[in-house]
């Protein structure tokens, strides 16, 4: 796969910046980065298999891992993040929100037709508070107080989509989906979503959970049945929810993913493998793995 543009800047050179340099990465990005309506689309034709990570939040030795596999030579695929790459980093990833989501960003920058970088929660603060949010600190820290670096950094992850349809037939958001009927409608939706629409995408978790966040009802499976009959697809993939990664819910059609250390110890450090090159109808038709970084700390220093 042919890379595009300037070299990507690891999570270490990105937190060795000065702030001009910071600067100057931000005026690149905002003028490569993609700006995606509501819904994504991801066909068949040519990749064979998506690669699917969930909640990063600001372990970007995660996302190495995960960029590895992705980048790994032979037939070509996608990378699909489903949102949460800030706040709340390991504690050997100091100011790691802010490396973790520069560096997928020019990854998306760089391979617009093979990246996609959906918005989780924490990207639509600006939309709905969440806590902790840790990014502006975290801005600071590195180049001195500016909070125009801060929103420039938020905007530019405000660009994901809501939601990716594939082809194959996998629906794919960070956390539900409208608890309203979609009716075919779903890409006019989300492209101008009210608050409650937004909470129904980015905070919902099924009820077979044991969180209550209280903030979007909770789906059952006769709810989310309903969903994929009306979108045509087939399985769910999602993040958001600690309680249930890696647990194959609702007839194996409902799959959540992390991808941080930080919540390991629920399920694991996953990324999963999504065929492309042929028609899913189970959660077991995606290949999950375990990342080499699981039980692991480094030192903080680069």
């Amino acid at each position: 796969m042919p890379d595009a543009g300037p070299p990507v800047l690891t999570p270490r050179e990105i937190l060795r910046l000065e702030p001009e340099q910071a600067d100057e990465l931000l005026d690149r990005l905002e003028s490569e980065v993609t700006v995606h309506d509501g819904v994504a689309e991801v066909p068949m034709a040519p990749a064979a298999e998506a690669i699917l990570f969930g909640d990063t939040h600001g372990d970007w030795r995660s996302t190495e891992e995960v960029v590895k596999a992705f980048l790994r030579p032979g037939a070509p695929r996608w990378l699909v993040g489903l949102g949460d790459y800030i706040d709340r980093p390991p504690d050997d990833c100091p100011n790691g929100s802010v490396a973790n989501a520069l560096y997928l960003l020019q990854l998306a920058a760089s391979r617009p037709d093979r990246v996609l970088l959906l918005q989780g929660n924490h990207e639509a603060v600006r939309r709905i508070g969440v806590l902790p949010h840790d990014l502006p600190e975290e801005v600071d820290d590195l180049w001195g107080p500016e909070v125009e670096r801060y929103e420039r950094i938020v905007a530019l992850l405000e660009r994901g989509a809501l939601a990716v349809t594939t082809e194959s037939g996998a629906y794919l958001a960070h956390a539900g989906f409208p608890s309203r009927r979609a009716q075919g409608a779903l890409r006019q939706l989300l492209k101008d979503p009210t608050e409650e629409l937004l909470a129904d995408i980015l905070w919902r978790d099924p009820a077979a959970s044991r969180l209550d966040r209280g903030v979007a009802p909770p789906f059952t499976e006769v709810d989310l049945s309903r969903f994929l009959a009306e979108v045509g697809a087939s399985v769910f993939v999602r993040g958001h929810d600690p309680d249930v990664v890696g647990r194959s819910l609702y007839g194996d059609r409902c799959l959540t993913l992390h991808t941080t250390r930080v919540y390991e110890r629920y399920g694991g450090v996953l990324l999963a493998r999504l065929p492309l090159d042929h028609r899913v109808r189970s959660v077991s038709e995606l290949r999950v793995e375990h990342l080499p970084v699981e039980g692991r700390s480094y030192s903080p220093d680069l």
